[in-house]
């Protein structure tokens, strides 16, 4: 996974749910339709994010740093993903098929891989890194399919990482915290999903992004 890259302009409200006083509380993002349990309130900051076929795509990270360890949501927008690629593929040569974009599969079809690994592509990142991981297996929150991830780093910090992709929008969890800290574990598993009236939301039967979804039981 590619770093996230700042674009200018930035901070924006994205409509949390009730104010922190001290200790941890949810926290809600309308525009990018989650909520999660937060110890603070989070900076929100724009970003361009570039995917595995080297799409830029729109993103948002909602992230707070105490100090002493790290809590943050990233939110991609693949939705768009079959335009940019499109017109990205006009730019080709007729008749290239590899290396047009430096990438090992283009043109207009490219971004149906480019969706349907994102959040292999995510879990890459983070498999890449000075670290050791110590769990890596398949998980869901009410029903959406997800990736779950722990690493020790090599300052002995204990990363929890949880990745997701529903309708479109790829979120990508992260809690960095000495070993011991109290925090992480919550944060990664209160991730919920929001539908268009910010009411949560959980499927029936298991949720796979690209595919009609199941009725939902709330």
């Amino acid at each position: 996974m590619r770093l996230l890259r700042v674009v200018p302009a930035a901070l924006i409200l994205c409509g949390p749910g009730p104010a922190f006083a001290q200790g941890w509380g949810e926290y809600a993002s309308p525009a990018d339709f989650f909520s999660v349990n937060f110890p603070g309130e989070p900076v929100v900051e724009e970003l361009a994010y570039t995917s595995e076929y080297e799409a830029e795509l729109p993103a948002r990270v909602h992230a707070l740093d105490d100090g002493t360890a790290r809590y943050s949501v990233t939110v991609v927008d693949y939705s768009e993903a079959e335009r940019i690629h499109t017109e990205r593929a006009r730019n080709c040569p007729p008749d290239a098929h590899t290396g047009c974009s430096g990438a090992s599969y283009t043109g207009v079809g490219s971004w149906i891989v480019d969706v349907r690994g994102a959040m292999d592509y995510a879990t890459w990142g983070f498999l890449e890194r000075d670290a050791r991981p110590t769990f890596f297996g398949w998980n869901f929150v009410d029903l959406v399919e997800g990736r779950h991830l722990q690493l020790t780093n090599a300052d002995g910090s204990r990363t929890f990482a949880a990745i997701y992709m529903h309708e479109d929008r790829l979120y990508i969890l992260e809690a960095t915290a000495p070993p011991g800290r109290f925090g992480p574990e919550l944060f990664q598993q209160s991730l919920r999903f929001l539908d268009a009236a910010g009411n949560p939301l959980r499927y029936e039967r298991v949720y796979v992004n690209g595919f009609p979804p199941p009725p939902r039981v709330r």
